[in-house]
């Protein structure tokens, strides 16, 4: 069966926001004694802010409260959002756009699924809102990837059956949290390794034109 619907994370596979999360959360690290570096990086591609925050806060030696941690995960938030000013659509990845042409032509649907609560403001910056169906982030659900909640939302508000999507991820959490929806998923970037995809490659760029025949 083609598939009637495509659900794209967003960080990483529409847009370039990596190294202002990484920024973000390195100056935190700092301001609070503890290490961070690009390998714990890695680790919070696809997670929510407060679970990337836990897994940051296993360096530390210092013990925080629930209020402290939310305090903590707002400052970061505030960096990253003053660093996503600098963002426009100069950092929408390479083939991204005529890969969205390319589906609209033959109208297949087109989501945002994605556990940031800053998409809105990435969408924003870049110009990419208008081109989608349906935008499902972080302020629509209540559990983050690898829970499936984000795309099979998405499936609703596109009135398409799970079976019928795939799914684009660049982060490991994303491709276990497509497999859990029921959806197919094509693993890039950092994901392209993972061996539970159905479909992987380096960027999107290199897979869009392999990928038409499956619509």
């Amino acid at each position: 069966m083609a598939f009637q619907a495509v659900i794209f994370d967003l960080d990483g596979v529409l847009v370039s926001t990596d190294e202002y999360h990484y920024q973000a959360w390195l100056q935190l690290a700092k301001e609070e004694g503890i290490h961070f570096d690009r390998t714990i990086n890695e680790r919070l591609r696809g997670v929510s802010r407060m679970e990337s925050l836990e897994i940051m806060l296993q360096s530390s030696h210092k013990q925080y409260t629930e209020e402290e941690k939310q305090a903590l995960a707002e400052r970061k938030n505030n960096d990253y959002r003053l660093l996503l000013q600098q963002l426009s659509s100069k950092d929408i990845l390479p083939g991204v756009m005529d890969f969205i042409f390319m589906l609209k032509k033959i109208n297949v649907r087109l989501a945002i699924g994605s556990s940031s609560k800053n998409a809105p403001a990435i969408l924003d910056k870049t110009n990419l809102a208008g081109y989608f169906d349906s935008i499902i982030d972080g302020n629509h659900i209540r559990k983050s990837k690898p829970d499936p909640e984000v795309f099979l939302l998405a499936a609703t508000r596109l009135e398409v059956n799970p079976e019928s999507c795939l799914v684009i991820e660049d982060a490991d959490a994303g491709v276990e949290a497509a497999i859990r929806a029921d959806m197919k998923v094509l693993a890039v970037g950092s994901a392209a390794a993972n061996p539970k995809a159905d479909y992987s490659a380096a960027s999107l760029e290199l897979a869009a034109q392999n990928l038409m025949h499956l619509f």
